[in-house]
């Protein structure tokens, strides 16, 4: 009978892990609040994990009991915090740190650089890059994706998904006069073969793209979306903190900075601003959908 080898324990973290006491006096004064917290490490202060919680104790305390993070626990020295009003704040200052700071326990988020989208030119789609174009500003702009590869496989997916054609997308190049291999299959509805017209082809295309198309920005200039922190029900009072209430500074789904009152959210309105994936994705939903309260700055 086979015996599934045994873990080095040195490579075991649940076996090795004890709870870090050296961390339990970080956390002392932790407030249940919304914001950002920041381990750090010990060579030269780096930081190893940057994280958001909307409520900054409770989420410690649970990374402090988890032995699947023993290594980053053993090398933390300190935990560092900064409140935000709300969800929202502390989720773009979040993206907005773990790319300045590039802590090692994070996945890295996108970089504008390499950011394309699709985009359809006389009925075939094309890959776009935001170095080239403002996202923001352009319409007829589908999905987001980290490089010119993921464009390409995100749409084989929606061909795969609705019975497009590989050749008519331009991901195949068909032999004169024949049908692709996947109308065989009956994986294409047959457009390469006569069994439906370009123009019907064309229409299933966008109807299949419909659910990726990037929102423009639906205002002339920058805006300050109003974020107030409200205490759960059944959280103890605690004294009034400069940032329970925060204007946060938007233009063109980039995040530029919060403020506490209208005057400096209006300073932060000079920023230079670039589309940000990450700002699209946290901010389009409150924008959009009415649910935040909107200032406008500019």
């Amino acid at each position: 009978m086979h015996r599934p080898a045994r873990r080095h324990p040195e490579f075991d973290q649940a076996s090795t892990y004890e709870y870090p006491t050296h961390l339990r006096e970080a956390i002392a004064d932790m407030p249940a609040a919304p914001g950002v917290y920041i381990f750090h490490g010990q060579e030269g202060d780096l930081p190893l994990y940057i994280g958001k919680s909307i409520n900054l104790r409770s989420r410690l305390l649970s990374h402090l009991r988890t032995a699947d993070e023993a290594r980053m626990l053993r090398q933390t020295r300190r935990i560092s915090h900064i409140r935000t009003a709300g969800e929202i704040g502390a989720l773009l200052l979040e993206a907005r740190l773990i790319k300045e700071m590039h802590p090692l326990f994070n996945q890295k988020l996108r970089s504008n650089r390499q950011l394309c989208a699709l985009r359809t030119t006389g009925g075939q789609p094309e890959v776009v890059y935001a170095k080239d174009i403002h996202f923001a500003t352009e319409s007829g702009l589908y999905g987001l994706f980290s490089s010119q590869r993921a464009a390409q496989e995100g749409l084989r997916q929606l061909a795969d998904q609705h019975r497009l054609c590989y050749g008519a997308l331009g991901l195949e190049k068909l032999a004169p006069g024949k049908a692709c291999f996947r109308a065989m299959l009956h994986q294409c509805a047959g457009v390469c073969r006569g069994d439906e017209t370009p123009g019907e082809h064309r229409q299933r295309l966008f109807t299949a793209l419909e659910d990726l198309q990037i929102a423009t920005w639906p205002y002339p200039g920058a805006i300050g979306l109003v974020e107030r922190f409200t205490p759960g029900r059944g959280d103890a009072a605690s004294p009034p903190h400069p940032h329970d209430l925060q204007i946060h500074v938007v233009r063109h789904w980039c995040y530029l900075g919060s403020a506490t009152d209208h005057q400096n959210a209006g300073a932060l309105d000079s920023v230079a601003a670039g589309f940000d994936a990450d700002g699209y994705k946290i901010l389009c939903k409150p924008v959009l959908s009415g649910r935040a309260e909107v200032i406008l700055l500019s």
